[in-house]
């Protein structure tokens, strides 16, 4: 999952918006970061750990090719914002604009944020990340920010085609698979070891 995932699975579990967002670029023992940003962390970690392991998400990233595959994962995250994005209000009471401000608000509230969020949380905010992401245009522009952040650029070459050739198999994968995971995250929010929750 990627960002507005994240932060809709922190909102309907009752968890700290920010601080699951943070798990994103938390490295490391959970323990070393503040108290009130351990749960959000801890969840994510969660979160990712069912995705990644999930035959629907392993059969999808089976589909991409072999050029693309190794980033396919974050590809198929990226998309899956998207859906959720088109199709929000099916997922949440809010509209997608107040709830963006409200993560945005979570976002410039929270103090001892890992370096990283802190230095993009301004273009995150200023640009609407999480709106954007109802469009194809505002994916492919996500797609193409994140191949400037990485090591290796070469490997999203082909990735928007990639992603546009299989749009109606990952739509299927998400409509089929994310209801779940808000399931899981409901649960698993409720199962937060003791030393973590705030």
């Amino acid at each position: 999952m990627n960002f507005l995932a994240h932060l809709h699975l922190a909102d309907i579990s009752n968890t700290h918006l920010a601080a699951n967002l943070a798990g994103d670029f938390a490295k490391g023992d959970i323990k070393h970061f503040p108290q009130h940003l351990q749960q959000g962390i801890w969840l994510h970690r969660q979160i990712d750990q069912i995705t990644d392991s999930h035959e629907i998400i392993v059969d999808l990233i089976k589909q991409f090719p072999k050029s693309s595959r190794r980033v396919a994962p974050i590809l198929v995250d990226l998309a899956f914002d998207h859906y959720l994005a088109y199709y929000w209000d099916e997922y949440h009471q809010d509209s997608l604009a107040d709830f963006s401000q409200k993560a945005y608000h979570s976002l410039e509230a929270t103090s001892d944020l890992p370096e990283k969020l802190q230095e993009i949380a301004p273009n995150i905010i200023e640009q609407d990340w999480l709106g954007a992401y109802q469009t194809k245009q505002g994916m492919n522009k996500a797609i193409e920010g994140v191949s400037r952040r990485i090591s290796k650029p070469e490997l999203f070459k082909t990735a928007i085609q990639d992603v546009d050739k299989l749009y109606v198999d990952i739509e299927i994968a998400f409509r089929t698979f994310y209801p779940q995971l808000m399931a899981y995250s409901r649960i698993y929010s409720r199962k937060t070891p003791e030393q973590y929750l705030p």
